[in-house]
Parts: structure tokens; sequence; C-alpha cells
């Protein structure tokens, strides 16, 4: 019988192009390929996995990042493979809708807990464990914000498998009866799936859309300017938080499940 540890071992190079001794022990998700062509400016490293499911680059720093893809069996599949080089440190940089009127385009949400709408972590816990960040990295997290003078929120995000639903009222109304702050297809499956392999990992979301207003919905144009305008701060967000865990060797995981 093959090991689940030999699989990851094996599959995480397949799918990112990346050997295992370039992955550092901080990691950046991204869902989005400009993310890691912007790192690779940044740090003049090398992009790998061009041409395969995900991309990945690691700075001299040791801190990498990997573009998974969209949506939470993806987000499920980089956490159980990341097991393979057992980082200390996982945060996701995700776009979200906005679901109230105090979360504005541009706003940034560090996630308190997701709601497991996406099925997906259903194979990983029963539905009574709730999707938790790891707080002591969203702490690190919340200081860069702050030291930038930047908005953000905190709250519960729900996580869904449904790309197309803004049509849908009976979803819509779903949701403002459980007070989201937002929606992803992707920030549960990353706590659920980081907690079930013992990986510390936090969520730091980008509100791209507020698609509970008909002149909300995400359009190319529109999130083209989103990317234009906030990217670039986004994504150093997520360098300067994981580059200071790194640096002052602080551990933000204490205990074993």
């Amino acid at each position: 019988m093959v090991k689940r540890m030999e699989l990851a071992k094996n599959w995480l190079p397949r799918y990112t192009g990346m050997p295992l001794e370039n992955f550092g022990p901080y990691i950046l998700l991204t869902n989005f390929s400009n993310y890691v062509t912007t790192f690779a400016e940044l740090f003049n490293c090398d992009v790998f996995g061009v041409g395969r499911p995900m991309q990945a680059a690691t700075n001299s720093n040791g801190l990498t990042i990997v573009n998974f893809g969209i949506g939470s069996p993806n987000a499920a599949t980089v956490m159980d493979l990341l097991t393979a080089v057992q980082p200390k440190g996982v945060l996701f940089l995700g776009k979200c809708g906005g679901l109230k009127s105090s979360t504005e385009i541009g706003h940034f949400v560090l996630p308190i807990g997701a709601i497991r709408g996406e099925g997906t972590s259903d194979d990983y816990f029963p539905p009574e464990v709730p999707a938790l960040p790891s707080f002591k990295l969203h702490k690190f997290v919340s200081q860069k914000i702050v030291e930038r003078k930047l908005e953000y929120r905190t709250g519960v995000v729900y996580t869904t498998n449904r790309r197309v639903w803004e049509h849908d009222d009976g979803f819509q109304n779903k949701l403002q009866q459980m007070t989201c702050l937002a929606i992803d297809m992707e920030t549960a499956t990353v706590f659920i799936v980081g907690h079930y392999n013992e990986i510390a990992r936090g969520a730091l979301l980008l509100v791209s859309d507020v698609p509970i207003t008909p002149e909300g919905v995400k359009t190319e144009a529109s999130d083209a300017k989103v990317t234009q305008n906030w990217a670039r701060t986004h994504l150093e967000l997520g360098i300067d938080a994981m580059t200071e865990i790194g640096q002052k060797g602080e551990k933000i995981k204490h205990f074993y499940y």
C-alpha cells in the first residue's frame, strides 16, 4: 500500500514543477498567476511549474508562493500536498465578495472563521468542527495592515463551491440570515485541511466585488481594476507578515491535535 506521505512527496513536485528542497518553511498560497510572477520579479527568483496545474517560486529568505488554482478541491489538494515539506505556516491570499455595506471594494478581510458551505471539507472532519485560522499567524498579518494604515475587517466568511450564484435570491437570503461578512471559494477548506494536517494557517482576503448589489457583481473589467489598484499591496502584506514570522522565529503552533 502506497503511504500518504510518499504520494505527497511525489505529487507536490509533479504539480508545481519545483523540487521539494526548493520549498521554504513558510508558504503563501494564491489563486493568481500574476502574484507569482510579481513575487519572482521582486526577489529575482525563478518561477517553476509554467504549463503545470500549479506554479511556485521561493525567494532567498525561504518564503515560497504557490498558485494552486481556483476552488475548494484545489485548496484541499495543495494543503494535502504541502505535508510533503511540513511548512511552519501557510497564508492564503485570495479575493472575496463583500456581503455587508461596510465591506467595500479594496478593503481587506482577516477571517476569524469560515462557514463550511463548500462540501470538500466534509471529507476531513464532521460538520460540527469549525473552520478556524491560527490566531498567532493572523496577529502578524493584522500588525502589517495596521502599520500601513489600511482598512480591514474581521468576521466570518462563507465558503462555497458555487461560482455562479448571484442570480439566486434564495441563496442570497441564506447568506443574509447567517450574517456573513464575505463570501469566497477556498478559505474554509484551507482552514479545515490545515487543521487536519496540523499546519498553521491563515487567510488575508481582498474584497474584489460586492455581489449582493446588481452593480457590484464582478466582471472582467472590474476585477482588472481591483488587481491594478490593490493586488500589489495584498501581496506585499503577505510577504511582510510571513517574512517577519520567519525572522522572529516565533512559534505559531504550540500543540498537537
